[in-house]
């Protein structure tokens, strides 16, 4: 087997990737980001072996999210980059073994990088297969994938001054403890830690964004085009963003968001820029299309990247942070902590404007503090059965005709229901035109798929107002799609917070084995989807 990968929904027969990823990536970015994984594993084995202050290695810290984030499905698919990440690794755990007096290290803490042929064969021997009892495995994934989304948050946190030791402290224990002997009680266990501290990354975030651009507050967005030369910015961070229109600014470029960066819009701090113009195309999978029409440049900030398979935008586009693809240029953070982005903006002053795909607008920013405000005229429509319940569709895209799903099931959801969604899984419903119901728009979308948080404070609100005890009695209904590891870890956050009966699809993960998947179904109630029909009758009726 030339690799093996099943982190993502849509790996191969739902089972494994085993050749080239259907995501993109080939056989030696797979092998090469397993051993940057098993690298990370040996640090956090010196860091927490050797009982080291996570107070002192903060640049330690900071490179643990970066390693994990690069490996996220469909963010980093540049070989040389991912391989300097390996050697930065090794050089921050030597210099780790410094401040401990253990000396006993696994092979994971000690080996050492050297010819490029000898990683890739040290990368086949150490991949996710190397654990060979299934269960075992399985819960060992899921842990290592909650760990990934968790810094993918935490970096994103970090980029808006925002940190949490104790969530490094966590994550260093973490990544040590699945390289050990472990019963599957213990694994379980380790698995709700992981949403526990999922919670904590997600909070964290949440603080880091609202503090510096205000919260989300409901908001109308252009989706049509200007006159004006055109970026296009796609990802999550906003610190990138911020950044990229202060630099725009009087230069005759417009700025749009894609994908997950539509809920930018939706910050205060954000709606000054007069050039900031709305955003352009839909979720991550339709960039084929979206970006050869656009004309412009393209930012990467975080994931998703899609391979272009066709020639007539790759040379338009760059990434940055834990993003890289080949042949793409890269920005890298200068000392002071900014970015330079004038070479994006030298481009787009020579590219024709956006060609206009669709005109219109949408609505979102119904993030908690936006919704805390609306909670009387929410309890009102409740109580007076204007609406029977809400359904929480938050979550992922994906490119699977399977995922046409859930814009079925959007479409045949009673009248009377409301829709809580965040992520890019919005963009399988949310230029429908369901209506509203007494002035609440049927659907609220909360933002970003770290936004999920806020999902989860709005229901624990709801629980508090009508005076439940458990938050699995409101008239809420989860039937979330998932893709990547971020979701992962926002669907181990439920669990940790008490919720139940979740339905997740378009597949259950392919990480989950028999046993472990009985477990879920038998303890949380976790199941996969069945036909719209059956589903609007399970679920909401």
């Amino acid at each position: 087997m030339s690799m093996f990968c099943f982190q993502c929904q849509e790996t191969a027969r739902g089972t494994g990737c085993t050749v080239r990823g259907v995501c993109g990536k080939t056989e030696d970015i797979a092998r090469i980001q397993d051993l940057l994984v098993y690298t990370t594993k040996g640090l956090a084995e010196v860091v927490y072996k050797g009982k080291i202050d996570v107070n002192e290695i903060m640049r330690c810290n900071h490179e643990l999210l970066n390693s994990l984030f690069m490996t996220i499905t469909n963010a980093n698919f540049d070989g040389p980059m991912l391989i300097n990440q390996i050697k930065k690794v090794i050089a921050y755990r030597e210099e780790a073994k410094k401040l401990t007096s253990e000396t006993s290290w696994s092979d994971a803490a000690t080996f050492e990088y050297t010819t490029d042929e000898e990683m890739q064969e040290k990368a086949a021997a150490i991949g996710v297969l190397a654990t060979e009892h299934e269960d075992l495995r399985s819960l060992k994934e899921m842990v290592v994938y909650g760990l990934k989304g968790m810094a993918a948050y935490s970096e994103h946190a970090l980029n808006g001054e925002k940190e949490n030791v104790e969530i490094y402290r966590f994550m260093y224990e973490a990544l040590y403890l699945v390289t050990t002997e472990m019963t599957a009680d213990d694994l379980v266990a380790l698995v709700m830690k992981t949403g526990e501290h999922g919670v904590m990354s997600m909070a964290l975030l949440d603080e880091a964004n609202t503090s510096k651009y205000g919260h989300p507050e409901i908001t109308s967005v252009d989706i049509g085009v200007r006159n004006n030369p055109g970026i296009l910015i796609s990802g999550h961070d906003l610190t990138d963003l911020e950044q990229l229109l202060e630099q725009t600014k009087g230069t005759g470029v417009d700025v749009y968001t894609h994908s997950e960066m539509l809920p930018a819009h939706y910050y205060p701090a954000f709606k000054k820029y007069d050039h900031f113009a709305g955003n352009y195309g839909g979720s991550w999978w339709h960039q084929v299309d979206d970006f050869f029409s656009f004309n412009g440049p393209v930012l990467f900030t975080t994931n998703c990247i899609v391979p272009p398979r066709k020639e007539g935008y790759r040379e338009r586009i760059f990434t940055t942070g834990s993003a890289g693809l080949p042949g793409a240029k890269h920005i890298y953070r200068l000392a002071d902590g900014s970015k330079d982005f004038s070479e994006i903006i030298k481009m787009a002053k020579e590219t024709e404007p956006p060609k206009e795909i669709e005109t219109g607008t949408i609505v979102g920013g119904f993030a908690h503090n936006q919704v805390f405000a609306l909670a009387d005229k929410v309890v009102d429509a409740v109580k007076s059965g204007a609406i029977k319940k809400f359904v929480v569709m938050a979550g992922c895209d994906g490119r699977m005709n399977s995922r046409k799903y859930y814009t079925e099931f959007a479409e045949a959801l009673p009248k009377d229901t409301v829709i809580l969604t965040a992520g890019c899984a919005k963009y399988r419903y949310n230029k429908l035109d369901l209506g509203d119901i007494g002035g609440i728009p049927r659907v609220l979308d909360a933002g970003q798929c770290n936004d999920s948080y806020s999902l989860a404070l709005i229901a624990l609100k709801l629980k508090e107002v009508f005076e439940l005890e458990d938050v699995n009695d409101l008239p809420i209904a989860y039937n979330i799609a998932w893709y990547e590891q971020k979701a992962v870890i926002v669907l181990l956050s439920l669990l940790y917070l008490g919720v139940k009966n979740i339905h997740l699809g378009p597949t259950l993960p392919g990480f989950l084995s028999p046993n472990v998947a009985k477990v879920l179904v038998d303890t949380f109630g976790i199941a996969g989807i069945d036909t719209v029909e059956n589903d609007i009758k399970n679920l909401i009726l």
